[in-house]
C-alpha cells in the first residue's frame, strides 16, 4: 500500500454547470400604471375632450405586456365620431371617439346588432376626464343597457338564421368526402359563428366576434357551448365535421329544427320599402 486509498485514485466525476434558469418574465403593469399612461395620453393628444375613459382589460386587471389601451373619448357636439390608432409611451392605444348623441345611438343599434363593443368598453370602465359628469352617466347608463339585454329574436331573424344554419351544416357534412380541408376550414369556421350567434340570441345574451366569440357563447349557454367549440376543433385537429354537425343541429332543435324548403326570404330593400309604406298608412 502506498497509503493512497482507492477513492484517492477514482476519477472524481466532471462538474457540470448548473443549469441555467430563465430570468423571470416581467411583470404586466399594474391597472393602475395603464390609468397613468392612458390619462396623460388623453391631456396630451385631446384636450379638448369633455369626457374620456379606460375600457377592455387594461381596466379590467386582465391585460399583458401587449394589451392595447382601449380609450373612449367624448367630443364636443358637432365633431366627427371615428376611430383611431396611436402608441404612448410605448404602448398601442385604440381610440373611440364619439359625441355624446353619437355614443348614444351606438348604445341603442347594440342591442339590435347583439353586439355590445361600446357597451362593454363603457360599462366596465374607469374615468380618465369627466368635466360635467357625462362619462359617469353614460357609464351607467351603458351598465344597464347591458344588465337588460339585446333586443329578442324576431320571427324573420329566427328563420333566417334556421336556415342558413341548415344549410351550413349540409356543406359541412359533404366535406368529409370531398377531400377539400381549404373549404372544409372555411365551411366549419362560417359554421361556428352563426351557431355561436344563433344560440346567443335565443338564450338573450351578447355575441361577441374573435377571442370573445367563445366568451361570450360560453357565458350564454355552459352546456352547448363546449359542443360547438370542441366541434370546432375535431375539424381543426382530425378533419372530422361531425361533431360540429351535430352540435349545429342541437342549437336548431332549440328553435324549431332544420329549415329547408318553404323558406321564403324577403329582400332588405324591399322589407325597408314595406316599412316605410306601412308608416304611412293611417
Amino acid at each position: 500500500m502506498n497509503g493512497r486509498s482507492r477513492c484517492d485514485n477514482a476519477r472524481m466525476p466532471a462538474a457540470h454547470p448548473a443549469p441555467s434558469t430563465p430570468p423571470p418574465a416581467a411583470p404586466a403593469p399594474s391597472p393602475d400604471a395603464h390609468v397613468a399612461v392612458a390619462r396623460e395620453f388623453v391631456g396630451v393628444r385631446y384636450p379638448e375632450a369633455l369626457g374620456a375613459v379606460l375600457g377592455g382589460s387594461c381596466a379590467q386587471g386582465g391585460a399583458t405586456e401587449r394589451s392595447d389601451l382601449d380609450v373612449s373619448v367624448l367630443l364636443p357636439a358637432g365633431a366627427t365620431s371615428r376611430r383611431e390608432t396611436h402608441r404612448h409611451a410605448g404602448r398601442p392605444v385604440e381610440v373611440f371617439l364619439n359625441t355624446v348623441a353619437d355614443l348614444r345611438e351606438a348604445f341603442v343599434e347594440s342591442r339590435a346588432t347583439r353586439r355590445a363593443t361600446a357597451l362593454f368598453l363603457f360599462a366596465d370602465s374607469v374615468v380618465l376626464r369627466d368635466t360635467d359628469g357625462c362619462a359617469r352617466r353614460l357609464r351607467a347608463e351603458a351598465r344597464h343597457l347591458l344588465d337588460t339585454g339585446p333586443d329578442p329574436l324576431t320571427p324573420d331573424e329566427r328563420d333566417a338564421g334556421r336556415f342558413l344554419l341548415t344549410d351550413l351544416a349540409d356543406d359541412l357534412a359533404d366535406t368529409a368526402s370531398a377531400g377539400d380541408r381549404h373549404e372544409q376550414l372555411a365551411v366549419a369556421d362560417r359554421l361556428l359563428r352563426e351557431s355561436a350567434h344563433l344560440l346567443t340570441a335565443h338564450r338573450g345574451a351578447w355575441n361577441g366576434a374573435g377571442k370573445w366569440l367563445p366568451r361570450r357563447l360560453r357565458a350564454a349557454d355552459p352546456a352547448l357551448a363546449p359542443a360547438l367549440l370542441d366541434g370546432h376543433l375535431a375539424v381543426a385537429e382530425r378533419a372530422d365535421p361531425g361533431p360540429l354537425v351535430t352540435a349545429a343541429g342541437q342549437v336548431l332543435d332549440l328553435l324549431g329544427g332544420p329549415l329547408r324548403e318553404g323558406y321564403r326570404e324577403v329582400s332588405p330593400r324591399q322589407a325597408a320599402r314595406q316599412a316605410a309604406n306601412a308608416a304611412h298608412l293611417p
